[in-house]
């Protein structure tokens, strides 16, 4: 978690970020910002003296950034340059938050791009699949997050499940998250990308599960309910899960409606175990 230095950091990171998302930029240019910024991030995991160097709040904000410009020159493009020069000139808590926020500001501009192209419903709903498809094969998760195989591996596992199956943005997403050195579990790398999906829409996420699907109806009445009750925009993402036998399982950010037939006959076995 974030301490405070950082998250005023990455506050006017976010500013940044906007100006860049809000511009004109063209779903390929956006994508090629989120290449470039991950790489960036890459390189500064596997440097760590260049990494405190630049978040070393003994330095001048301008001499930071012009370190920057010297080292990117001619290697990203320009706007990535912009972005990591207004990075380095803010005062991180660590230089590991720096890092991070520009994996973040990375994955945002893969989330711009896909509302570019149009396909940022699909992107969301695909995330949500193949978290829930994650949920079913914890075998799969353990490769996947296994950090003794080399990255190269690991993103051809996963392209073998996903290939040709999801937008090129959502790809691009996973296999950052699976290859990315600071996102150690791939399930909760994926959660973070739907919560940032989210705050960039303006609105929330209930992951909805149910042991039969919902029909278009009863997720249009749901949303409703639950913007009535969290007084917000809530925007819902549903899966089929059998386990779940009846009713429904709501999670919105970290609160959890647990109404389904599982949960209360668990209940009820536990107050007979009583």
């Amino acid at each position: 978690m974030m301490r405070s230095a950082s998250r005023e950091a990455m506050a006017h990171l976010r500013r940044r970020r906007d100006e860049v998302l809000g511009s004109r930029a063209s779903a390929d240019a956006l994508t090629a910002l989120a290449d470039d910024l991950y790489a960036v991030a890459d390189l500064l995991v596997g440097q760590p003296r260049l990494r405190r160097a630049l978040a070393d709040p003994a330095s001048l904000p301008d001499a930071r950034a012009q370190l920057v410009v010297r080292l990117l020159s001619g290697k990203v493009g320009e706007q990535a340059s912009e972005v990591v020069q207004a990075a380095v000139r803010e005062r991180w808590s660590s230089s590991w938050d720096l890092t991070d926020a520009l994996e973040r500001a990375a994955d945002d501009a893969l989330f711009g791009a896909a509302e570019r192209a149009g396909v940022i419903d699909e992107v969301e709903d695909e995330l949500f699949r193949f978290e829930r498809i994650l949920s079913d094969q914890s075998q799969l998760t353990t490769l996947l997050d296994e950090i003794a195989v080399d990255a190269p591996r690991r993103i051809a596992l996963l392209d073998q499940v996903v290939g040709g199956k999801v937008q090129p943005i959502t790809k691009a997403l996973l296999e950052h998250a699976v290859a990315s050195q600071r996102k150690r579990s791939v399930t909760l790398a994926i959660d973070e990308l739907l919560d940032e999906a989210a705050a960039l829409r303006e609105r929330s996420v209930a992951r909805v599960l149910s042991a039969v699907e919902l029909t278009a109806q009863q997720q249009s009445r749901l949303a409703a309910a639950l913007s009535d009750l969290y007084g917000r925009p809530i925007t819902i993402r549903t899966a089929v899960d059998p386990a779940v036998r009846g009713g429904l399982v709501i999670r919105v950010g970290d609160e959890l409606i647990d109404g389904s037939v599982a949960a209360r006959l668990t209940s009820a076995r536990a107050a007979l175990a009583g």
